[in-house]
């Protein structure tokens, strides 16, 4: 039951991860599995074993809701956005009461006061900037070029870096990133979505073959990028545990916010029918967190 389980919240996580917006260190920490993973991520190499029987039922989870989510989950905002995205505000509004056990005994000062109002501002920020640079959900200017050139590959391993950097720390979207940076499209939706729902099935070897020539630098910089921000944020959360969590707390919250300013949420209206909904899917989301952050 428990791997079953441990596959389910890996879902999750895959699934935010390839949502602009959404952040898998969110969920991660909502279903209060943040240290663990964290853990296993920073000593792989050392405790190669355990780690990795530890992390194998996320991976599954994480790489079918991957696929699943990269072709089909765009029907689901494509067709019912608010929705859809109050399920997972209701994900992670239900990790505060998780994330406030963990800052259990920090006593309220100015540190930590200032650490949240920071924190908060820069999960907002990049979503401000996007409103400025996106319309309607697509790059103002265009879709950034993917190529197979010496620089071209090291462009994939350098965003992939950042993407994967970004799906680790709290509140912080590694799909919104490279939605900025004009790159979710041609790498997300293009090269991933196409490969599994037109290369594969017309037996377009030739398409498969571009697809994962792409993927694999894409990967390789996601790996670097993970190790990396693992170990600091293992590292803050041995000293500094409280205010570390205070800092996450600031991006967990204020990650609705960022979801609520996507106006294409909207795209539907918010008729009376709509916002019932959204009320319905805000909490299952919310109990679902509070039933997936159990042991």
């Amino acid at each position: 039951m428990k791997k079953l389980l441990d596959i389910l919240r890996g879902a999750v996580i895959g699934l935010a991860n390839v949502i602009p917006g959404v952040s898998g260190g969110t969920m991660m920490v909502s279903m209060g599995i943040y240290d663990t993973i964290i853990n296993c991520i920073t000593h792989l190499f050392s405790d190669f074993k355990k780690s990795l029987k530890t992390l194998f039922p996320y991976l599954v989870g994480m790489a079918l809701a991957i696929i699943i989510g990269s072709v089909a989950l765009n029907v689901a905002f494509e067709r019912f956005p608010l929705p859809t995205n109050t399920l997972f505000i209701g994900l992670i509004l239900g990790s505060v009461p998780i994330i406030l056990r963990q800052m259990k005994g920090l006593k309220l000062n100015t540190l930590s006061v200032c650490l949240f109002l920071v924190f908060f501002a820069l999960v907002i920020v990049p979503k401000a900037i996007a409103n400025r640079t996106l319309v309607d959900g697509n790059e103002a200017g265009g879709n950034g070029a993917l190529s197979l050139s010496f620089g071209g590959i090291l462009l994939l391993v350098a965003l992939g870096a950042l993407s994967s950097a970004s799906m680790v720390v709290p509140g912080i979207s590694g799909s919104m990133m490279l939605k900025i940076l004009g790159y979710y499209n041609p790498i997300v939706v293009d090269t991933l979505g196409g490969m599994f729902k037109n290369a594969l099935p017309a037996r377009d070897w030739a398409a498969v073959g571009h697809s994962v020539l792409i993927l694999i630098p894409f990967g390789i910089g996601i790996l670097i990028g993970l190790f990396g921000i693992a170990k600091l944020i293992e590292v803050l959360l041995k000293k500094w545990k409280g205010y570390t969590y205070c800092a996450i707390l600031g991006m967990v919250v204020a990650s609705p916010v960022v979801i609520l300013m996507d106006k294409s949420i909207y795209a539907m209206g918010t008729g009376w029918g709509i916002l019932l909904a959204s009320l319905v899917t805000f909490a299952l989301g919310y109990f679902a967190a509070t039933k997936l952050g159990g042991d």
